[in-house]
């Protein structure tokens, strides 16, 4: 039994990785916790390797280790063994739990897991997972428990893209469950027969968690009653995540037209008038696909449709903000906005590979030092890091464009050498730059909207608020966009405009600030 079981399971992965047209440029880790489950699946990866030898993937096994129990550091050491008794790769993890007030200890061990593993994570590798058929009516009975609709009783599949990956722009990673068929009977003959140790974790005895009640208490009773239930559920499973696939399919045709950019930070919008004029029910069902999209967590249905109330109703004026867990709803003017909590506005200098120098120096103003500037004038970038919704900011030379006169930004360095021949540099619009202003450039962020400027392309000044408005910037974003200022002076507004005074004439050399976003899909 024990043979015949790793032999289906090794022909089921062939199949699955078969099915997502995997190759052996495709890396697959095992979430491992040392378990029976996972222990199997280790074993069968073992002799999934013996059985592929012209198709040498690369196979790791992953520990987490959370810190919650006093053994954990033995199941680490256990999981390291075994690895190596199988002749595969391994990879520890620990993680730090964020605890506190209604915070479930499965769910934030889980969040932080998946997080783990996929910081891993290459476009296009392979995470398996050793969910069984009993793992699968857990999840179902759970579901029902929650009040969740198709999507959630759908539960799992054999082959779904990993929700947590690190880069969305590259190949998908996939999980792949190859046990999914098989029952927790099954695979505790096959351990058994096989004589594999694994590790009992005591935690699993405690009923206080949702899917050790089920286990232990639910599940059991189930069975006595109905032998086949766990079967039957896997398959009402299969039949929700088919008609779940078809509402998606339907729902992306109907969302398509109501999606847009946000013309200053490119990030992808929803037109509220647009969404309004549909039915309850699409309007609910088009908002929750719009957030998941962004791969943001969902609020609870009633929670949802107080926010639509909200989103749908406001002014057009208005300033909306909807704080949920791990969520912002927002609306300015007609478009709704799903974003994460944004981390606090900083720059951080990067290298050439684009790395932080020093991940710990965030900066909340950054002085271009006589360096950077000479390294500017010889055409050489200079990226700075930013938090969301930018990656970081590009400053290059050009000769063409609104750009910043280089004369006005090596002002100072020029001033070290000589300041008669600074006086000498000729300026935009015909001035002269002078030794008094020979301050160093700074990038900052957040100016009083009451600052008049004058763009480039205007013929007379305006306050800063007021251009804000005509650039499209959200309100939440004023605070979080660089400025380059000399002697506090308004020099440029990074993907907005150049001050008409700075700017650089004709074929004159000269400074160009370009914000580069985040990945979006």
């Amino acid at each position: 039994m024990s043979h015949t079981l790793v032999d289906t399971l090794v022909l089921k992965l062939t199949a699955l990785l078969e099915q997502i047209g995997a190759t052996a440029d495709n890396h697959l880790w095992l979430g491992y916790s040392g378990g029976m489950d996972s222990e199997l699946l280790a074993y069968t990866l073992a002799r999934f390797r013996e059985t592929h030898p012209k198709t040498p993937y690369q196979i790791s096994l992953v520990h987490v280790h959370h810190g919650l129990s006093r053994n954990a550091d033995a199941w680490a050491a256990h999981c390291r063994q075994r690895a190596e008794h199988y002749g595969l790769n391994f990879v520890l993890r620990k993680v730090q739990l964020e605890l506190g007030p209604r915070v479930s200890i499965e769910a934030e061990a889980r969040r932080a897991r998946y997080q783990a593993i996929a910081e891993l994570l290459n476009p296009g590798d392979i995470l398996l997972t050793a969910h069984h058929q009993d793992d699968q009516l857990e999840t179902l009975l759970l579901a029902l428990k929650r009040g969740q609709g198709p999507k959630g009783l759908a539960a799992m599949g054999q082959a779904q893209h990993l929700a947590q990956t690190p880069r969305e722009e590259s190949a998908p990673c996939w999980q792949l469950r190859p046990m999914l068929d098989s029952s927790r009977a099954q695979v505790e003959q096959a351990v058994a027969s096989l004589e594999l140790p694994y590790i009992n974790d005591e935690s699993n005895q405690d009923t206080q968690y949702d899917r050790n009640f089920l286990r232990a208490e639910v599940i059991p009773v189930l069975k006595q009653r109905w032998p086949s239930i766990a079967t039957t559920a896997s398959r009402s499973a299969a039949l929700c995540a088919e008609q779940q696939l078809l509402l998606d399919e339907v729902s992306a045709e109907k969302l398509q037209p109501l999606l847009c950019r946000c013309r200053f930070s490119g990030v992808r919008v929803l037109d509220s008038a647009g969404l309004k004029v549909l039915s309850p029910q699409w309007q609910a069902q088009l908002l929750r696909q719009f957030i998941q999209m962004q791969r943001l967590p969902l609020p609870a249905q009633v929670q949802l449709q107080q926010a639509l109330a909200q989103l749908l109703d406001a002014r057009e004026d208005a300033q909306l903000e909807l704080s949920f867990k791990g969520l912002l709803l927002r609306r300015y003017g007609q478009q709704i906005y799903a974003m994460a909590p944004l981390p606090g506005a900083a720059f951080q200098l990067l290298d050439s590979a684009g790395s932080a120098e020093d991940v710990a120096a965030r900066l909340s103003k950054l002085t271009l030092s006589q360096k950077q500037l000479q390294a500017l004038s010889q055409g050489q970038s200079l990226s700075v890091g930013l938090t969301s919704p930018w990656q970081r900011l590009e400053l290059t030379l050009a000769d063409s464009g609104p750009r910043v006169a280089l004369a006005q930004v090596m002002a100072p360095l020029m001033a070290s050498l000589s300041a008669p021949l600074m006086a000498s540099i000729p300026a935009s619009q015909g001035t002269k730059v002078q030794p008094s202003d020979a301050a160093a450039p700074e990038l900052v962020m957040g100016l009083k909207g009451s600052y008049r400027c004058q763009p480039h392309n205007r013929d007379k000044g305006r306050e800063l608020k007021k251009l804000w408005h005509e650039l499209g910037v959200p309100p939440w974003l004023r605070d979080r966009v660089p400025l380059l200022m000399q002697n506090g002076r308004l020099l440029a507004l990074a993907g907005g405009f150049v001050e008409r005074s700075a700017l650089a004439s004709g074929a004159e050399p000269g400074i160009v600030l370009k914000l580069v976003a985040e990945a979006t899909s």
